[in-house]
């Protein structure tokens, strides 16, 4: 939902600020780091019902995950590499949130509830997996009402109100992001799926060979059947 030109102007916001760690010798991957040593704190936080300090936490893991990308363009280090180490730590990083979050509800009077952030991350990483995937085959999946950047900013509200008033805000929070990202996931596979039905499949080499073959068998076919039908009628003509 934050493509386009949020993500633009979001960009010209970090990208000085990605200049300026570069300047300091601070690497990309450092930055990429710390967001996950975050994330795992975050996590930590979350279990123990710490949920202000937790959202402190989030709000660290959220920063070098927008900054990394700015110091790898400074540096002029950005490609595939950066991007491949990027996304795994965007997978770790959501997986030791909902761990935290399942770790809490475990030791909570609700242990049942422990399930609502294992199936969050399910249907988050089918998020992700869309995306990765539809772009691999050349179609495009971007867009939804709860993609990463809305998770975190749904889950620091819901924790800073969980801190303020009563941990069971947590649990709508959470039930909240469960119902839109899976919304999302559906939005997503139907917008892949349109895309994919309209594009008519390729016929590999070898089918063409054997459907050539076979269509030149039958106009063979055809064209010895016509001759023995004019045969007949010239046979039947001069008697």
């Amino acid at each position: 939902m934050f493509d386009g030109s949020f993500r633009t102007g979001f960009e010209n916001v970090v990208s000085p600020i990605g200049g300026a760690l570069h300047r300091v010798g601070v690497s990309p991957d450092f930055v990429t780091a710390v967001g996950v040593v975050m994330a795992g704190a975050c996590a930590y936080a979350i279990s123990q019902g710490r949920f202000f300090i937790a959202a402190v936490f989030l709000l660290l893991t959220g920063l070098p995950d927008a900054l990394d990308g700015a110091v790898a363009k400074a540096a002029g280090t950005a490609g595939s590499r950066g991007a491949y180490l990027d996304s795994v730590s965007d997978r770790l990083s959501d997986g030791l949130l909902f761990a935290g979050a399942g770790w809490y509800y475990v030791d909570s009077d609700s242990p049942r509830m422990a399930m609502l952030p294992f199936g969050l991350y399910i249907a988050a990483s089918l998020v992700s997996y869309q995306r990765a995937k539809a772009e691999s085959l050349g179609f495009e999946a971007k867009g939804g009402l709860m993609e990463r950047a809305e998770r975190f900013i749904v889950l620091g509200l819901g924790l800073v109100f969980a801190s303020v008033f009563d941990s069971g805000v947590l649990d709508l929070v959470l039930w909240l992001m469960f119902a839109l990202t899976v919304l999302t996931v559906v939005t997503r596979f139907v917008k892949v799926w349109r895309q994919a039905t309209a594009v008519r499949p390729a016929v590999p080499p070898r089918a063409r060979r054997v459907a050539a073959a076979r269509n030149g068998r039958q106009a063979r076919g055809s064209r010895s059947t016509s001759a023995t039908a004019r045969d007949r009628r010239r046979s039947r003509s001069r008697h």
